[in-house]
């Protein structure tokens, strides 16, 4: 909150100094230094309800694949895999995109885009949404959208957070969403992210190397040219792609798991026991629900 804090006195800085940004009206205007402020004081309750109209926007500008489709026959069955998670009160779908991206949102929402599915195994899509799942248990997500919604309020002049369908409009849920998109998570945030997916696949029976697998197929998708559009957005969102797998990598070896191939899943610690403690001492690891 306290970062939040010292950003909501940057957006007063920026709104009084800068005529060029968007505000709905010259009266709006005048009170976007105080609208900023007072969008502080955002409730997660309401964080959760802008998070829900957002995804409305969202689903209604990508094309949803049917629940007989192949794509999404497959997903439900890497969701079905999760334990654990039953709080979060999830729902999920896959956009039809070439993009490599998932993404999930402060209402349990979950989108995995067919480029993402194309380009890595069960295994590995599962490691990337257990990684979304993390930006969402350690409140990543919500403070994500506070941010944007403090800075795309100001722009607009409103003070507060209100349900009314005239402040939640399409125009102010379009700038939220590219509000969003700039705003990357921090390294740390990232890193947490990656140790919740480690878990996660601990804990359900996942190569815990898939999250190491998955993270290089991001860097070598990265050095293709033809790749670069897809990896646009998942890549600028998620930094230090190679230290984050070097990371994972020192997690699975000090929790004693041996190295898989990309395309092996299931993977078991060195001593061949998943209960057991391998040569690295396996580690007992649990996912916290916060």
């Amino acid at each position: 909150m306290k970062k939040l804090a010292i950003f909501g006195a940057l957006v007063v800085m920026m709104m009084t100094s800068c005529s060029s940004l968007k505000v709905v009206d010259q009266n709006a205007a005048a009170n976007a230094g105080v609208a900023a402020l007072q969008a502080l004081t955002i409730s997660d309750a309401q964080i959760k309800q802008l998070c829900s109209q957002y995804m409305v926007e969202s689903d209604g500008q990508n094309t949803i694949l049917p629940a007989d489709n192949s794509y999404m026959q497959r997903l439900d069955r890497i969701m079905a895999r999760f334990k654990n998670i039953k709080d979060l009160n999830l729902n999920y779908k896959v956009y039809q995109s070439n993009q490599v991206n998932a993404f999930a949102s402060g209402d349990g929402s979950v989108r995995v885009y067919t480029g993402l599915m194309d380009a890595m195994n069960d295994d590995q899509v599962f490691a990337v949404i257990g990684h979304e799942l993390g930006h969402l248990i350690n409140k990543d997500v919500r403070d994500a959208y506070r941010a944007a919604y403090l800075m795309v309020a100001a722009r607009y002049g409103i003070a507060a957070y209100s349900q009314t369908a005239g402040v939640i409009s399409q125009g102010f849920l379009g700038d939220l969403g590219q509000q969003l998109a700039q705003n990357a998570y921090s390294r740390r945030q990232e890193t947490q992210a990656d140790e919740t997916a480690f878990q996660f696949c601990i804990q359900n029976g996942v190569d815990p190397y898939a999250m190491y697998h998955a993270l290089n197929v991001l860097i070598s998708l990265s050095g293709s040219n033809s790749s670069q559009g897809k990896l646009a957005e998942l890549m600028s969102t998620h930094p230090d792609t190679q230290k984050r797998a070097a990371h994972v990598k020192e997690m699975c070896e000090a929790a004693g798991y041996t190295m898989t191939s990309p395309n092996t899943s299931g993977a078991k610690p060195s001593n061949g026991n998943s209960g057991g403690s391998g040569s690295g001492g396996k580690k007992k690891v649990t996912v916290k629900m916060n």
